[in-house]
């Protein structure tokens, strides 16, 4: 059975493609960049159109209806409404696409959505408001700022201290200022958290505490924290996404504080893998030879490792011209 990967140019792809290497899969890696290293780690590689173009969902049920493809997992987060939207036709053509209802990822892409949404389900999350709305007393800080609608790694987010700073990041901001929210800042150690969630249920959660480097994770330590594990099930059940979907949070207290959720797998889903809780294999062994998700975490550290690959130039240039590229084995990687 085959599975098709998109975004494999990023981590997210690429942390799928590493987690279904080993596995009787065979993997289609997609990308709208021809440069992506991912296109170059499976025998079967397609360049798309980007997600916000016409033609992406038609061109991308073509090469599905065309391989065969089983499972299709998005890589990235412009793609999961767009597949959300379009996951009928799919079907139709017998691929199953491994994204959430379109009012889930519409809750996990709006941070202001998000907090509504966990208050509501009883859960425990940093005060945020309208940033357009808010007027921040001295004691209210420090306070985050950051985009209210999508967002990536550490690009516009602000951590404000005091009144002062405030003003002076309201007029970096500008005429933006509708686009943000503000966050109150949980003091605390952080935690990145993977969930398998299928017919409604949630299926398994990994927990594993963090640190950054320029807003991406570069060390984890999986453990085993109950408090944790049982709030994390707790919003998962209470949101229903479908898939993987991972959940941010600090703890503070003994309190997790909940900042923000992704519908979909995450950067450190390689990670989880090497800690026992491989998302992308588990659900798709339950969504196509209908086993039930089994794991056992290792509690471990894991630290980012760069790794070269290695492509000939004429399969770049092959992949380039063609948008298409079919090779009996893997390229190098050291």
């Amino acid at each position: 059975m085959k599975i098709g990967v998109t975004g494999t140019g990023g981590e997210v792809g690429q942390g799928i493609l590493k987690s279904l290497q080993d596995t009787d899969y065979e993997v289609v890696a997609i990308d709208g960049e021809y440069l992506a290293a991912g296109l170059y780690a499976t025998k079967t590689s397609y360049i798309v159109p980007y997600a916000n173009k016409d033609n992406y969902i038609p061109e991308l049920l073509e090469i599905c209806k065309k391989e065969k493809i089983s499972l299709l997992f998005p890589g990235m987060d412009a793609e999961l409404m767009p597949m959300a939207k379009n996951k009928h036709l799919f079907e139709e053509i017998g691929t199953t696409v491994v994204v959430s209802s379109p009012e889930v990822v519409t809750i996990s892409d709006d941070k202001f959505q998000t907090f509504e949404q966990l208050i509501k389900a009883g859960i425990n999350v940093p005060k945020t408001y309208l940033a357009q709305k808010f007027k921040p007393n001295e004691s209210d800080f420090p306070i985050i700022l950051k985009q209210k609608v999508g967002g990536a790694r550490s690009v516009n987010i602000h951590v404000v201290k005091n009144i002062r700073e405030w003003q002076s990041t309201l007029e970096i901001i500008g005429e933006n200022l509708s686009d943000y929210i503000a966050m109150d800042y949980i003091e605390g150690e952080e935690y990145t958290c993977g969930t398998i969630n299928l017919d409604g249920n949630c299926k398994g959660v990994i927990v594993m505490r963090r640190t950054l480097r320029g807003g991406a994770t570069h060390k984890c330590f999986s453990i085993k924290n109950d408090l944790i594990e049982n709030e994390v099930r707790r919003l998962v059940n209470s949101v229903k996404p479908f898939g993987a979907c991972n959940v941010q949070l600090r703890l503070k207290d003994n309190v997790p504080y909940v900042f923000e959720i992704n519908a979909r797998c995450s950067g450190t889903t390689g990670a989880r893998t090497l800690c026992g809780f491989n998302e992308p294999k588990m659900i798709a062994d339950y969504l196509l030879k209908g086993i039930e998700p089994s794991y056992e975490i290792i509690e471990q550290t894991i630290m980012r490792y760069s790794q070269e690959m290695v492509a000939d130039n004429k399969d770049v240039e092959e992949l380039k011209e063609k948008r298409v590229l079919k090779k009996e084995i893997n390229h190098k990687r050291i």
